[in-house]
């Protein structure tokens, strides 16, 4: 498969991050180059790639700001070392006043970062077998959509939770995205239920190509993620999937098909803008409307 033009080869690295940042940078690293030896152009790693784990306090001992972080300038230097565009889909950085964010970094393969995106949506809620999370307790929300302009078309940023939100997938889909990266740690709960559907559903209602790379597995923090990372064209085609283990999907992307998809289907270009009506009396309306 060779780049031409418009088409890309994309690959997704999908981990099973643990609470170790050096060991978990090297897992990476090494997916990165077999994708890289395998003809990836354009390689995406999964959220949280530097670490994870559910302990506050281990995390902020594990973590620095990213203007020092060891595991930031692996990333930079891997870049360089393969030639590819390496999106970091996310890592946790230190911030001040003991938050962190939830960054996705998208480094050029000079080693630079073009693009940083933090994770807009909080992973607030309490799932019916009793597990629980509150992301917003540890990490500072993001407030910017990001996209960036790799050589092939536009990228359009995005992190996990961010999945379940089909307007800033429009959002990022309207102002030039062809691409949505949604990397994850989806849980294996949540996941069987909605990572299939959720993600064809960003790719069919926007036009866009959907790649995410996924977590997968059980950790060493003992939470369990879905894993099944997907690559999926603007037609809700699966191009390539993942299992519940490690390792590299690969598959061409063609971006002529997204502006043919959308062309077929206009949907962002028929999208109206509306307001609520207030709330009426639906019995007095329809006796109103038979008298």
């Amino acid at each position: 498969m060779a780049e031409s033009g418009r088409s890309f080869v994309a690959a997704c690295v999908q981990m099973r991050s643990g609470k170790t940042v050096a060991k978990n940078v090297d897992d990476a690293a090494r997916m990165v180059r077999e994708a890289a030896e395998q003809g990836a152009h354009y390689v995406q790693t999964p959220e949280m790639t530097n670490i994870l784990v559910r302990s506050r306090a281990e995390l902020f001992a594990a973590i620095m700001p990213e203007e020092v972080s060891p595991e930031v300038a692996a990333f930079q230097e891997l870049a360089r070392a393969t030639g590819v565009w390496l999106h970091v889909g996310s890592v946790a950085v230190k911030l001040e006043g003991e938050r962190a964010a939830n960054r996705a970094l998208v480094i050029d393969p000079d080693g630079d970062i073009i693009s940083r995106y933090d994770k807009i949506h909080m992973f607030d809620v309490d799932l019916p077998d009793g597990e629980s999370w509150r992301e917003s307790e540890t990490y500072r929300p993001g407030e910017q959509a990001v996209s960036t302009l790799l050589p092939w078309g536009r990228l359009g940023l995005t992190i996990c939770y961010d999945l379940r939100f089909p307007l800033l997938h429009r959002a990022l889909a309207e102002h030039g995205s062809e691409v949505l990266a949604s990397p994850a740690a989806f849980t294996q709960q949540t996941g069987a239920a909605h990572w299939h559907v959720l993600l064809r559903a960003r790719a069919i209602e926007t036009g866009s190509f959907v790649v995410a790379a996924a977590q997968g597995g059980k950790h060493e923090d003992g939470r369990e993620t879905y894993g099944h990372s997907l690559i999926i064209d603007p037609w809700g085609k699966v191009l390539a999937e993942g299992g519940e283990e490690p390792g590299v999907i690969l598959a061409e992307i063609d971006l002529d098909k997204s502006p043919q998809t959308r062309k077929r289907i206009p949907s962002l270009e028929n999208g109206r803008r509306f307001g609520v009506a207030p709330e009426s009396s639906e019995p007095t309306a329809i006796r109103d409307a038979a008298s």
